[in-house]
């Protein structure tokens, strides 16, 4: 009997299937550290329990997009194992905070699938739920992502292309219990802009640029469990290279996006997201914002700004061509919301 999993390719998908993902994960400041040490990553509330506690949390939670990370890692054995590239999300909120000892979940529903025209591929639709150790909700987005076929031959499925809001609608975003931004210390945050301060339309070059180095994704991909084959195996794409994985591009831009948005502390909407071109060692990347929308919350001193953060290898503000497609530089073009103080 053959005891090891090959992993799921496109044909083993049908709209209506319920994975539950296997291993799941105690958290601990050890994630917290790592993260900060991979990228630099410098968000107050998510470095100091004492500016966590004057916000009204109960201590420093650990970064948004390590719990990300961390729920998309359980996903990878059974959603993209086999996958060519993750393409895309959409209609993603952070639930409620995940704190040092919280226990980590993750469930996923197929709700779309597409054979590609070639017949070798084909794109899936997931909506994942991440939960901790009390079944309660932390995490909830969609993802697609494009699979291998096992067997060329095999009919393609019926189509089903999932309806996925452009916008999660501000007054849905789940604003941490208890916070509180009116006694906020700009000083100890590292910057003085308000929610006041940004206009929509508003774009902001974060200067820095970090180049990416393999051991460090080497060293993300696994801390996330995130057992992709493409970013291990340099024999799993024709070129033989390693594909640095999405979620570090995603962390290091939003740790570059610190100069210009400090005070954008807490994510709580993803909105949409693209990884526009490959990310690989040696390349540079540097990062741009660009305010969508503001809305204001009912949490004291509380307002969310609409961001696209945008990570390149080429020049700030350059994002598609005449023809509308993304700039070879662009690796990350993502909409989402964050909390600041007013």
């Amino acid at each position: 009997m053959v005891k090891t999993n090959p992993g799921r390719f496109f044909e083993d998908y049908a709209v209506g299937d319920v994975i539950a993902h296997a291993v799941p994960r105690t958290v601990s400041g050890g994630e917290r550290a790592l993260y900060h040490a991979l990228y630099p990553a410098r968000h107050a509330i998510y470095s100091s329990d004492d500016f966590a506690e004057r916000c009204g949390l109960d201590k420093s939670p650990i970064d948004d997009l390590a719990a990300f990370h961390l729920v998309f890692g359980k996903t990878v054995p059974d959603i993209s194992l086999n996958a060519v590239a993750n393409l895309g999300y959409a209609e993603g909120r952070w639930l409620k905070p995940v704190y040092p000892g919280d226990t980590l979940r993750s469930e996923s529903r197929v709700i779309g699938v597409k054979q590609n025209s070639n017949g070798k591929s084909g794109v899936v639709w997931v909506r994942t739920l991440g939960l901790n150790q009390w079944d309660e909700p932390v995490l909830d987005y969609v993802r697609w992502v494009m699979v291998r076929k096992r067997d060329l031959g095999a009919p393609a499925p019926e189509t089903v292309i999932p309806d996925l809001a452009e916008v999660v609608p501000p007054e849905t975003l789940a604003v941490p219990e208890g916070l509180d931004f009116l006694r906020y210390d700009f000083g100890l945050a590292g910057e003085p802009y308000r929610w006041g301060d940004y206009e929509i339309g508003e774009r902001i070059d974060h200067v820095d640029g970090v180049t990416v180095e393999e051991a460090e994704h080497m060293l993300a991909t696994r801390l996330w469990q995130n057992t992709a084959k493409v970013h291990f195996d340099a024999t799993a794409r024709p070129d033989g290279k390693r594909l640095i994985y999405g979620g570090h591009v995603i962390s290091l831009a939003r740790a570059l996006s610190y100069n210009g948005l400090a005070n954008a502390q807490i994510i709580v909407g993803l909105n949409a997201g693209a990884h526009a071109n490959p990310c690989f060692a040696g390349d540079t990347v540097r990062a741009w914002s660009e305010v969508l929308d503001k809305a204001e919350t009912e949490a004291p001193g509380v307002g969310a700004l609409r961001l696209r953060l945008v990570a390149t290898t080429g020049e700030p503000f350059a994002l598609r061509d005449s023809d509308g497609k993304y700039l070879p530089g662009v690796l990350l073009d993502l909409d989402y919301w964050a909390l600041m103080p007013m």
